[in-house]
């Protein structure tokens, strides 16, 4: 892990008054989950399309069946 990877992981575990507050890193932590699951799911569509000939068009619109969130 890098220096600022580790200082990303250290500031995140603390609130503004710089006490350690494990909910709200959590949270935090869980938000960038799902949005790297996100990311990676986007990176494989377009591969998907360029291995197979094909090109998007449009907007591409997902939900997550495990948040429910709408990705766009």
């Amino acid at each position: 892990m890098s220096n600022h990877n580790r200082r990303y992981d250290e500031d995140v575990k603390r609130n503004s008054s710089g006490y350690i507050d494990p909910t709200a890193s959590a949270a935090i932590t869980n938000a960038d989950e799902d949005y790297e699951r996100f990311l990676k799911l986007l990176s494989l569509i377009f591969k998907l399309c360029e291995l197979t000939g094909f090109h998007i068009e449009g907007r591409i619109v997902l939900r997550d069946d495990k948040t429910g969130k709408i990705w766009r």
